[in-house]
C-alpha cells in the first residue's frame, strides 16, 4: 500500500511516551501512530454502526414475544465452561 508522509506537531511529552511505547512493542514511532489512526477510525465506524443498529431498533422494536423465548433458551443452557 502507497504511503504518504504527513506532518503532525506533538508536544515534547507526548512524543517521549510514545518512544517509550514503541520501544516497549519492539517497533517505531511511525507505526505506533499508524496503529493508534487505525484504532480511533474502527472505534468511530464501531460506533456508528452501534447508533445505526440502536435507531433501527427504536423504528422498529423487537418482538417482546421473540425477547422472551431468547431469554428462557438462554437460561436453559448453560455454559460449556
Amino acid at each position: 500500500m502507497a504511503r504518504r508522509e504527513v506532518l503532525v506537531q506533538l508536544d515534547d511529552d507526548l512524543v517521549e511516551r510514545l518512544d517509550q511505547v514503541a520501544s516497549e512493542q519492539g517497533t517505531n514511532r511511525s507505526e505506533l501512530l499508524r496503529r493508534g489512526a487505525a484504532a480511533v477510525l474502527e472505534a468511530t465506524e464501531l460506533a456508528q454502526a452501534d447508533r445505526e443498529l440502536q435507531d433501527a431498533y427504536r423504528r422498529i422494536p423487537q418482538d417482546p414475544a421473540f425477547v422472551e423465548s431468547a431469554a428462557r433458551l438462554a437460561a436453559q443452557t448453560p455454559p460449556e465452561w
